[in-house]
């Protein structure tokens, strides 16, 4: 390595350590606001659902808006199918994730605050944000984030909900978690 490329590596080492020590604060802030579960099902979007968090916490605010978007369709996706609900109708077009919601409400697989916390997620400029229309520019990104990971976070708590019994979890809803033969589950653990 040359004696420039150090100098630029070790300038940019001071810049990042700065920028991530002078924010620390509000990224702490950010973190705690979110009011996140601490234990979820371990399922395909458990993941993303984590680094949409990270993303809103470190100040990824569209990054963390186009997540919660694809996390929340991944979750009613989910729960249509642990809850054996068609999403073709009987011409076999395809519901749209407004009818599976309200669906969901009306057969009480979710409560009014989880279709509210969903719907919510949904109209929150899904389309314009992913077809990246000029509309986004007008968008608030830092309040929609928030918004939304709040309402994914309802989302969650719902579904994933536990008590914790002389050190034993119980879970709310089992048929959100893949339950093994010899009763015990893959979790993903967010409990910073």
């Amino acid at each position: 390595m040359s004696n420039s490329d150090q100098i630029r590596r070790a300038m940019l080492k001071e810049s990042i350590e700065s920028q991530c020590l002078g924010s620390v604060e509000e990224k702490i802030g950010r973190y705690l606001e979110v009011e996140h579960q601490g234990i979820i099902g371990g399922h395909h979007f458990a993941h993303a659902s984590s680094e949409c968090i990270y993303l809103y916490r470190d100040g990824y605010f569209i990054g963390a808006v186009m997540m919660s978007h694809a996390i929340n369709e991944g979750i009613i996706e989910f729960v249509a199918e642990r809850n054996g609900i068609e999403k073709q109708r009987a011409d076999k077009t395809t519901k749209t994730i407004v009818e599976l919601i309200k669906e969901f409400k009306d057969k009480s697989i979710i409560s009014s605050a989880c279709a509210e916390a969903s719907t919510g997620i949904w109209k929150s400029f899904r389309n314009d944000i992913h077809h990246m229309n000029p509309t986004v520019a007008e968008i608030d990104f830092k309040k929609l984030a928030q918004q939304n990971l709040a309402r994914l976070s309802t989302i969650e708590r719902e579904l994933f909900a536990y008590t914790v019994n002389n050190g034993a979890i119980t879970l709310t809803q089992p048929r959100y978690w893949d339950i093994k033969p010899d009763g015990t589950t893959t979790a993903f653990l967010r409990l910073e």
